[in-house]
């Protein structure tokens, strides 16, 4: 299973990394390639992007379900295609190292299914740790503008 963990360590507290996660609207447009998304509701969501896999650009959708909002340490999700064939999850996980510093760490894994899967799977295994790196930076930068931290 293709997956990617990337952490960071952020000079705020941990109630200011909730304040981000918790709203879909404010990272949903920080994912590398991000073309649009639509909130459903406060668990479901759908999401469009250009994926880069080297050989071939291609604009994925994704319907992603928050399986568990846990205030303030962490929000889950599953995802599942609804333009080809993958499945997977995430998270966004926050631990306080002490009131002004917090350590972030985001997750994601995609599994491709169907015929094609063996080979999308090995292309896979370079593109989503480097998009969940990606993407975990995107968030921590962003967390740091809003609150005025620069490093």
């Amino acid at each position: 299973m293709p997956a990617g963990t990337h952490t960071v360590q952020l000079p705020v507290g941990i109630e200011e990394i909730w304040k981000f996660v918790s709203d879909m609207d404010k990272w949903a447009p920080l994912v590398p390639g991000y073309i649009e998304h639509e909130i459903i509701n406060e668990n479901e969501s759908t999401w469009a992007f250009k994926g880069d896999l080297g050989f071939m650009k291609k604009t994925v959708k994704l319907k992603i379900d928050i399986t568990e909002w846990r205030e303030p340490t962490a929000v889950t999700f599953n995802l599942k295609g609804l333009s080809d064939n993958f499945k997977g999850g995430g998270y966004f996980e926050a631990e306080a190292i002490d009131e002004n510093n917090t350590k972030m760490t985001g997750n994601l894994d995609i599994t491709a299914g169907g015929a094609m899967g063996p080979m999308v799977n090995s292309i896979l295994k370079n593109f989503v740790p480097k998009t969940a790196e990606e993407l975990t930076v995107a968030v921590a930068d962003k967390i740091k503008e809003v609150n005025g931290v620069s490093l």
